[in-house]
């Protein structure tokens, strides 16, 4: 390819000299001032993301007298602070007080469902029945029943057959006849589940 041809003569151009980019300068936003606003300054409450350009003498004095709160009572404040302790996000009250104000329903039970194709899915079981009267661990229970006590006994009873038991099975009272100790050990631990169940 020639480079001197002269068509590519006539298809050059002259570019023209480009100018020096200006450069924007800020004034200060106070009245009266021409320093340049080199600092920003937020404007305030319902205009977050807009800022006041100042220069450094006159953002001192606007950071000064600045109140984020200029103008809302004590109850608002409040109000906005406990609010900003969740980013101002809607919330809901947790807990099992279904039909209550507050309580959020669940997303399957909102849904509309005509066939009833998750009703019988996600239904909730029937509360188990109220067992009356006390009702005891099963190590309480063994307790009982290794003192030969019902379940039933009150604290008097309990201590009474302690008493007795200990008194039929300790060593001393069988003439140093060791024979009953495990008994008596299995006794002893018994009261001893009765008591930290605060049964005794």
């Amino acid at each position: 390819m020639n480079l001197n041809s002269p068509l590519f003569d006539r298809i050059r151009t002259q570019r023209e000299p480009r100018e020096a980019p200006r450069e924007s300068v800020i004034r200060c936003d106070s009245p009266g001032c021409e320093a340049e606003g080199t600092y920003r300054a937020p404007m305030g409450r319902l205009r977050e993301g807009q800022y006041f350009c100042f220069c450094l003498e006159h953002v001192r004095e606007y950071n000064a007298t600045y109140n984020y709160f200029n103008g809302m009572d004590d109850a608002s404040v409040a109000r906005y602070m406990k609010d900003a302790t969740v980013g101002h996000r809607p919330t809901w009250s947790m807990g099992t007080r279904r039909g209550q104000a507050g309580f959020r329903e669940d997303p399957m039970a909102a849904a509309a469902d005509p066939l009833g194709v998750y009703r019988q899915r996600f239904r909730r079981p029937p509360p188990a029945p109220e067992r009356r009267g006390r009702t005891h661990s099963p190590v309480t229970i063994r307790a009982f029943v290794a003192m030969g006590l019902e379940e039933t006994a009150d604290k008097e009873a309990i201590r009474a057959r302690y008493k007795e038991l200990v008194k039929r099975h300790h060593p001393d009272a069988n003439g140093g006849d060791r024979s009953r100790e495990e008994k008596l050990r299995e006794i002893i631990h018994a009261y001893k589940t009765l008591r930290a169940a605060r049964l005794v």
